[in-house]
């Protein structure tokens, strides 16, 4: 019998989105409970989101998440078996969590969920001192797949995944979405992507 999963996280989240993607990737049967972060009900030690009921445990940190759904219940299909092919992986997915996401979310992607959903006033000084800095970050992105594929080199892995839910936040921003469609290997995988089946069943309401 599949596992049941759980997911206490935020509802529009990268996070809980990639957590989502990995459980449809395993064809495993998932519930996302809304849990804010910093929240009372958030078991997180840190205040994070997600946190996963899975098998009798209780985990936390998207990677570990991630990697426990693939191995458990996907064979690691999402993983290459590959040394260097998974360090190239592990590398991007680091990429993706220390520098692009901080960079997008606090600079772009925040102060756009701010004004559009909590009707705050867009903070536009602070999205046009990260504007310079997010250019390059995807300027880089776009020329990494240009010269050796990337992380889209080979079969679809974790790396996909963290990068594609990562993106996405900024792709729905105005800017966001102009500095993407401006790089033309990144735009061509995020249209190529958008369609897996998995990324299609964990849209956010916002993109329906």
């Amino acid at each position: 019998m599949p596992a049941e999963v759980r997911i206490f996280g935020t509802v529009i989240s990268t996070y809980t989105r990639i957590v989502e993607i990995t459980c449809q990737e395993a064809g495993l049967s998932h519930e996302t409970v809304a849990t804010p972060a910093h929240s009372p009900q958030n078991r997180h030690p840190f205040g994070k989101v997600p946190v996963v009921e899975v098998d009798g445990l209780e985990l936390f940190e998207s990677v570990s998440i991630t990697q426990y759904l693939d191995n458990a219940h996907n064979g690691g299909a999402l993983q290459p078996t590959d040394p260097a092919a998974r360090a190239g992986m592990d590398r991007w997915i680091a990429i993706a969590n220390n520098y692009l996401f901080p960079l997008f979310e606090h600079g772009l992607v925040m102060p756009w969920i701010m004004h559009r959903y909590m009707g705050a006033e867009l903070d536009r000084e602070k999205v046009d001192r990260a504007l310079p800095n997010i250019s390059r970050a995807l300027a880089f992105c776009d020329a990494e797949i240009a010269t050796d594929g990337a992380w889209t080199a080979g079969a679809f892995d974790l790396a996909d995944v963290f990068m594609y839910c990562v993106l996405r936040g900024v792709q729905m921003t105005p800017q966001g979405e102009v500095g993407i469609a401006q790089c033309p290997q990144l735009s061509a995988w995020m249209a190529i992507t958008e369609h897996r089946p998995s990324v299609v069943a964990t849209r956010w309401e916002s993109e329906k």
